[in-house]
Order: C-alpha cells, then structure tokens, then sequence
C-alpha cells in the first residue's frame, strides 16, 4: 500500500531556472567573469549547488581551479538563497498536493537545492509545513543520485521503499531511484535532456491533473 510520495523539487515541482540563472550571472558579474545563458544554467541543474558551480566556472574560464570554486560556490550559495522573484510552481502542483494530503497520504522531499536554499524557497511559496521530512543536497554527506538522500526520506517518513512512490524530473531522480528500488514517477516537463522514453520510469505524466491516475497503476 502506498503511504507517501516524496518529491525532488527545482523542475519537479517548481520552475527556478530563471532564479538559478540571475544568481550565477550575480556571481560571475561580481568577480568579473562572463555572464552564462539561462539554456546554460538549466543544463547546469540537477546535481547540487557545487556541481552546477563547477559546471558554470569551467563554462566561463575553461577550467576548474580548487579556491576559485570553493570562493565561486559560498557567492553562489549567498545569491541562491535569496533568489525567488521568478521562481513558479508548476500548474496544478497545489491541488494536487492537497489532494494527496486530503487522502492522508504523507508527504516528502528529497532535493539536491542546498538545505538553507530549500527552506527558504520553501517559505516563501507558502510550503513550509508541506513536507513532513526534507532532505537537502547538503544534509547527507553524499547527494544523488546516490540513493541515501531518497532512503533517509523513507526511513524519517518510518516507511519502507514499498510505500512510497518518488517523483522527479531529471536524469538524476529516475538514476537515484533506480538505484534505490523505489517506484518512480517521471515528470516531463522539467530539466531532463534525454528523452523521456530513455529514462527510467515506471509512469510519466505532462500536467499534475494526471499524477494520481497513475500512481497506483499497475507496471
């Protein structure tokens, strides 16, 4: 039986490119570097805030150097943190929230968006109590697709892999779910770059009116 869905978060739920975007381009301005494109930094997403600083740095400057990442990343983490003018959530996605909720079903999240980030985006769109437990990129000493970060989710929710199903967008998600044994639900409009057909998935879904139809579909 089904008792919980946990959620990856930015191209999941919530469109932030456009905030990830302005605040790399905040960085690279302040230390004199070249702006990156907005199709740049969303192909940037999914592995975490130091990851995508590593991409962004070898984009502008040909290569990665130790200090000037570790100094590029904690400017990141400032800007990124309070970054949320143009951030959405994606249509649908508060109803059918309240919808799982309303059918007592628990709620989780499991993002690689640092922890401090993802309370604050959180607060802001209204969602900090949505969530009973939450897992950021830096909780755990590993992000995903390591599957831990899904697993401890699961483990504070005190479920089993069985009772849950995990929903993301990306590579990264159905790669972590994967290696977890966890049901996976693909969303196809976020960050991916492969085709979704590609992906492992056990259902996919475009609009969140469909998610519930599906979940408890066989296959």
């Amino acid at each position: 039986m089904i008792r919980a869905v946990i959620f990856d978060l930015d191209g999941t739920l919530i469109d932030s490119a456009p905030d990830i975007h302005a605040a790399a381009n905040q960085v690279l301005e302040g230390e004199g570097l070249p702006h990156i494109s907005f199709d740049q930094a969303r192909s940037f997403v999914g592995r975490g805030a130091r990851v995508f600083v590593e991409r962004m740095e070898h984009a502008v400057t040909g290569g990665n150097e130790p200090a000037r990442t570790a100094h590029l990343h904690a400017q990141f983490l400032y800007f990124y943190e309070r970054a949320h003018e143009h951030t959405r959530i994606y249509p649908h996605v508060p109803e059918m929230l309240a919808e799982l909720r309303g059918n007592g079903l628990a709620l989780g999240l499991c993002t690689n968006k640092p922890l401090r980030p993802t309370q604050a985006a959180l607060a802001y769109l209204g969602w900090k109590d949505m969530f009973d437990v939450v897992i950021g990129g830096d909780s755990l000493d590993v992000a995903k697709p390591d599957p831990a970060p899904l697993l401890a989710v699961v483990t504070g929710l005190g479920l089993t892999l069985p009772e849950i199903i995990y929903i993301g967008d990306s590579e990264t998600d159905a790669e972590t779910a994967e290696r977890a044994g966890s049901r996976f639900g693909l969303y196809t409009k976020g960050y991916r770059k492969t085709p979704a057909e590609q992906m492992f998935h056990h259902f996919r879904f475009d609009d969140y009116r469909q998610m519930a139809g599906q979940m408890f579909q066989p296959g």
